[in-house]
């Protein structure tokens, strides 16, 4: 009896995942991520902080030190990372190929609009950020697009970057340096 109780229980729980996540088979795709980070080289990171403790400053940080453009898109800054910083992606005088979305879920309808309008190939949503809608219209619009994975960690993992006492650390120690 207790027995089928926990298999009903597994099998809602399993079709709600798989109902919610229906479609959006590109964040387990294991070569379609490997192909966005390989073709997608320049990144405006919407919502880069100039913080060095801020999520999106250490993955742009470590995107631009494997190579990517970053173009930093926020306006409370001039300047991040060595280069400047626009107020929008309409702002952005060249062309961008991934647009990585470090804001709220609910900001990111008007963002995915502006990246399909400056004619990017991928809409990222960093880990915590899944707009469903959002997704969904830049899929419609030719787009890649990924939700609620981080852009930083993924590169890592599918190419080699994470080392095995953490990211990227090559240290084993809970301190940070000063």
């Amino acid at each position: 009896m207790r027995t089928d109780c926990l298999s009903r229980r597994r099998q809602r729980l399993a079709d709600a995942l798989h109902s919610s996540w229906e479609g959006h088979d590109v964040n387990d795709d294991i070569p379609t991520l490997r192909r966005i980070l390989k073709s997608c080289r320049t990144i405006a990171v919407v919502g880069l902080s100039a913080e060095w403790h801020r999520p999106s400053f250490f993955a742009a940080k470590y995107l631009q030190e494997h190579g990517y453009r970053i173009v930093p898109v926020n306006p409370r800054y001039d300047e991040v990372l060595g280069e400047r910083c626009y107020a929008s992606l309409r702002d952005i005088p060249h062309p961008v190929d991934m647009v990585d979305v470090f804001r709220r879920t609910a900001d990111v309808d008007p963002i995915a609009e502006e990246a399909i309008a400056i004619g990017a190939k991928c809409l990222w949503q960093q880990l915590g950020v899944r707009n469903v809608e959002a997704d969904a219209r830049a899929r419609a619009a030719g787009l890649d697009s990924v939700m609620d994975r981080c852009v930083k960690i993924e590169h890592a993992r599918l190419f080699g970057g994470l080392h095995w006492a953490g990211v990227n650390t090559g240290v084993i120690s809970a301190h940070r340096p000063l």
